[in-house]
């Protein structure tokens, strides 16, 4: 049976605009149906534009696909709860539709469209589209009869008046084997629609990110951050220029990205994250003893500077310079790697990533990270120039991956890049999950 055409209007639209939806962020929210399935078909349809995509089911859904073959797709954990603790306030609701360029549900029911146009709220996902600010689009998938039941066409005339646009529905085969109007528009239709609606709303500045909402929700993040001071004597150290602010700045990205975040930190001046567990430490040794004990995680970011040597034997009492003793008298121990370490133990985290401090320029860096990332059997190794970046609000990033791949951040915010940064431990950990 060939299928019905779309409506002259939308193909019209279709044919005239190169879809994008880059950097728009959607919340998808599906209902129960058959057509349920077609909403796995339509993440992909939406990132393949550039969107990035949050689902939500309701209970219903979950009788005809799973949550995780959503979270698979979307790289981002379902939310199916509106009591969810997931999101720190404890508002889902609320959270969820403020992040987001939009709300789509596909498929939207009967029984969830007549629910919407009640103002009914015993679903989370009712409850999103009740309380957002932005649009609403949804694409009916229903029997034919239910469609054309004067009850669903009342509740559709009252939504479309209250500004929800409607995707559809299409005529055709149904699952019933029945042949009408209900059913829900093709996933590669729905999404070049919603490029074509959303062409005409402000475009999110350059640089841009999605949110980090749930990305790592459930997954233990372990990270070091700040200089570690090796002690002379009484009153003399060694540490180094490192300020954490690019650690600390990573621990509040992972904490909002839904993590549960332990930040072990050398001695600086800032303020703990919200919601972030901090471990003060002074020394090497004590840094490495606080991460043992904190282990397992399913990441593990070396961010501190680790000072390389320390004192075998601190002095106790202050050197004097009178007596003639100097550096050169004392006797020096390499300082463990923690980094090391910590990729080739029994309690090894899924992802291990290390920060590379060095001096020079771009092109000797990148020649020197291939070599480390190897030496430190680390997943991933960002690298930075010590003189530019080092106790300053912005860096330049070069990420070395274990594959030989490199990627350069330019310049940007600490804030901003620890964002990037937590994107794409999110997506190496999924890519992780789908071959495991």
């Amino acid at each position: 049976m060939s299928k019905k055409p779309l409506a002259p209007s939308a193909t019209a639209c279709l044919s005239s605009v190169k879809p994008s939806l880059a950097n728009r962020h959607l919340v998808l929210g599906v209902s129960g149906g058959i057509a349920a399935y077609k909403a796995c078909e339509l993440v992909r349809r939406l990132q393949d534009l550039g969107a990035s995509v949050q689902v939500v089911m309701t209970a219903g859904a979950q009788h005809f696909v799973t949550t995780t073959s959503f979270q698979a797709l979307s790289g981002r954990p379902v939310f199916t709860d509106q009591w969810s603790d997931t999101v720190a306030n404890g508002m889902p609701h609320i959270e969820l539709s403020r992040e987001s360029d939009g709300i789509v549900v596909a498929p939207a029911s009967a029984d969830f469209l007549a629910k919407l146009c009640a103002g009914l709220t015993d679903e989370l996902l009712l409850s999103l589209c009740l309380a957002r600010d932005g649009p609403l689009w949804v694409a009916p998938a229903m029997n034919r009869q239910m469609w054309e039941n004067p009850a669903t066409q009342a509740n559709m005339a009252t939504l479309r008046s209250r500004g929800v646009l409607v995707l559809g529905p299409d005529h055709g085969e149904q699952a019933c084997g029945e042949v009408g109007q209900g059913r829900m528009l093709e996933p590669e239709d729905i999404a070049r629609l919603l490029a074509v609606h959303l062409q005409e709303m402000p475009q999110p500045p350059a640089g841009h990110l999605p949110p980090l909402r749930g990305r790592l929700a459930g997954r233990h993040v372990l990270i070091t951050a700040g200089p570690t001071q090796e002690p002379i004597d009484p009153v003399r150290l060694i540490t180094n220029r490192s300020s954490g602010q690019m650690g600390f700045a990573l621990a509040a990205a992972a904490q909002r990205a839904g993590a549960r975040v332990t930040l072990v930190s050398g001695p600086v001046g800032l303020r703990t994250p919200d919601q972030v567990h901090r471990i003060n430490v002074q020394t090497a040794l004590e840094m490495q003893a606080a991460v043992v004990e904190h282990l397992p995680a399913a990441i593990f970011v070396g961010v501190a500077a680790v000072a390389d040597w320390r004192v075998a034997g601190p002095v106790h009492d202050k050197l004097k310079k009178q007596s003639g003793a100097d550096l050169s008298s004392l006797s020096w121990v390499e300082n463990p790697d923690i980094l090391a370490c910590v990729a080739q133990g029994s309690s090894r985290p899924d992802l291990v990533v290390g920060f590379a401090a060095e001096t020079g320029d771009l092109d000797q860096l990148r020649q020197q990270l291939p070599e480390k990332l190897a030496r430190k059997h680390a997943d991933l190794l960002v690298g930075n120039l010590a003189q530019d970046s080092m106790d300053q609000a912005s860096a330049q990033l070069l990420l070395q991956s274990r594959d030989g791949s490199t990627e350069l951040l330019e310049t940007a915010p600490k804030t901003h890049q620890a964002e990037r940064l937590v994107h794409r431990f999110a997506d190496l950990l999924n890519a992780l999950d789908k071959t495991t």
